[in-house]
């Protein structure tokens, strides 16, 4: 048994994952100011589960070898390795990964992107996140921040905006959900949420097709790259942007028009594991670290 936590800003899920399903074992609130409020909540769950080991998803960046996390929106954790704190309270290894690569490993072995030797998997949230699978192994990489193709200086001129990682023209802030409302809102001056830009793309409004349009031009070039560059076969996307009815398609027509082989099929398709994915790519690393 792996006992997985989906780590949020405002809650924290638990389920027990025995190799072949997860089993939920409930939520609470997310202790985001209080580091032993937080980790005695966690042993709370791990007390009489059985579990061999606690793995964790986290929408922070994990370094792999320190452990060490960046957990911006938990000061909780932030710049703890919590492994260790989780292992002494508990007596159970502890593993902490980001939540986009749980994300990713769990499109890759039991969702869109099973089957296939490389899997690049994407979120489209609030910013832009990913994850990268080979032969059904995730790729940490230095820092462990392979996978982050949202950030980097790739966006030129008037729409290269200022980051939170500290860079200008990163992927982030015009990928996602908060992306689309800044394009929006630079091109047309008017305000409006994703979800209603989206909405009226969908509905063949000009001005909202002209964002999206914007919104894909922006994108595309550096997905293809990314994609060159790993060789992947397919790319799961998640994340709530992405759960728009034909917009995965939408991108998916522009990323294959910009890689150099030429797929048969879809390359960028929606994601298939929901809510869970983290809990499921959690407990699958879990399994492979301690089989």
């Amino acid at each position: 048994m792996i006992l997985a936590f989906d780590i949020g800003g405002s809650r924290i899920r638990a389920a027990l994952w025995d190799g072949v399903a997860l089993r939920p074992m409930g939520e609470a609130s997310t202790p985001v100011s209080d580091t032993e409020a937080f980790i005695a909540c966690l042993a709370g769950f791990a007390k009489g589960s059985g579990a061999r080991g606690l793995a964790l998803s986290i929408a922070g960046v994990v370094d792999p070898t320190s452990g060490i996390g960046i957990v911006a929106n938990i000061p909780a954790i932030d710049g703890l390795a919590i492994g260790p704190l989780l292992q002494a309270a508990t007596g159970l290894p502890a593993l902490v990964l980001n939540d986009a690569d749980c994300f990713a490993l769990a499109e890759a072995q039991v969702g869109a992107g099973r089957g296939h030797p490389t899997s690049f998997g994407v979120i489209l949230g609030t910013g832009v996140g990913g994850g990268l699978v080979i032969d059904g192994r995730l790729v940490s990489g230095a820092g462990g921040y392979a996978g982050e193709w949202g950030h980097g200086p790739v966006i030129k001129g008037a729409y290269a905006l200022p980051c939170g990682c500290g860079q200008i023209g990163c992927i982030d802030t015009i990928g996602g959900a908060r992306g689309v409302e800044r394009l929006h809102k630079m091109t047309t001056g008017q305000s409006a949420t994703s979800e209603t830009v989206v909405r009226a793309w969908q509905a063949k409004d000009l001005v909202a097709m002209a964002t999206m349009a914007l919104w894909r031009d922006l994108i595309a070039g550096p997905l293809a790259m990314v994609v060159n560059v790993v060789g992947a076969t397919c790319v799961p996307v998640g994340g709530g942007l992405s759960r728009a009815p034909g917009l995965v398609e939408y991108l998916d027509a522009a990323l294959r028009a910009g890689i150099l082989r030429a797929p048969a099929g879809p390359l960028a398709v929606p994601a298939e594991c929901g809510a869970d994915a983290g809990l499921l790519g959690a407990a699958m690393a879990g399994a492979a670290a301690w089989p």
